[in-house]
């Protein structure tokens, strides 16, 4: 009896917030065809019988995201890179310590680890380097890019990781590295335009009406949106980079940190 009330019940929720929908409580229904706005995304994303007026990349949000609203994303990697630094800033004299959290986990774990790390990677490097193809990008195949430090942090501890050469110093020369490459692609044809002497933009991807100059936008016989292919791997070393450091600065063991952290609330 009890399972017939609660099926009833769900049915009832359902069909109160099915009648409630169609009475527009919720707001407007969306309408079934594409708004104005819309369309005209997708036929500009990936147009190359007209490379004047297209950003020659399949993937509609990477294009968006790299190329419609560049300079947003631009400032979003800006506010990423100072959430990083400000997390650094607190352990500043850190970088050189070898405090370890904990010991190696069992010999199951460290094999079986040893086997998903480079799958992890794999996988990041298909997300950052498809990121104008398919769903992903910089920032999610870096996200996934810094899953492989934490699981060997986790179970092989801190100093293996050190040993391996994934020290704090290259992380940090990675980071700065590839935000650098990112500032250079987007002004890249801003500096051509100059020298050459004809106009162009910062962030322009493909040529415009009086702006001729282009990212190539094949890689062999593949679209590489242009600049986007480029912002995508960029992006994806700079997340993974930043989260490595930030994770690397957060192993360390409780004394340590607590004896960094002294003196912070008084600016000292």
């Amino acid at each position: 009896m009890r399972n017939v009330v609660v099926a009833l019940a769900v049915v009832f929720t359902v069909l109160l917030l099915a009648y409630a929908t169609y009475l527009g409580a919720l707001g407007p229904i969306p309408p079934n065809d594409l708004r104005e706005l819309a369309k005209a995304l997708l036929e500009r994303s990936y147009r190359p019988w007209n490379p004047f007026n297209t950003s020659m990349c399949p993937e509609a949000v990477t294009a968006v995201v790299w190329d419609f609203r560049g300079l947003d994303t631009v400032f979003e990697t800006v506010v990423f890179y100072g959430a990083i630094v400000a997390t650094l800033a607190l352990y500043r004299t850190t970088s050189r310590s070898l405090g370890l959290v904990g010991e190696r986990l069992s010999l199951i774990v460290r094999y079986a680890t040893l086997v998903s790390v480079p799958m992890i990677l794999i996988v990041a490097a298909a997300t950052a380097l498809h990121g104008q193809l398919t769903p992903g990008g910089g920032f999610q195949g870096g996200a996934i890019a810094a899953v492989a430090p934490v699981v060997a942090l986790v179970v092989f501890g801190r100093r293996k990781l050190l040993d391996l050469g994934v020290t704090y110093v290259k992380a940090l020369i990675v980071r700065n590295l590839a935000l650098v490459a990112i500032a250079l692609t987007a002004l890249g044809p801003l500096i051509a335009g100059i020298v050459l002497g004809i106009d162009a933009y910062v962030l322009q991807n493909q040529g415009k009406v009086g702006a001729p100059l282009s990212y190539p936008p094949w890689i062999l016989d593949v679209p590489s949106g242009g600049s986007v292919i480029l912002f995508n791997i960029f992006e994806a070393l700079a997340v993974a980079a930043g989260f490595t450091l930030v994770f690397l600065t957060l192993a360390l063991d409780e004394e340590t940190a607590r004896r960094e952290l002294v003196g912070e609330d008084r600016g000292w």
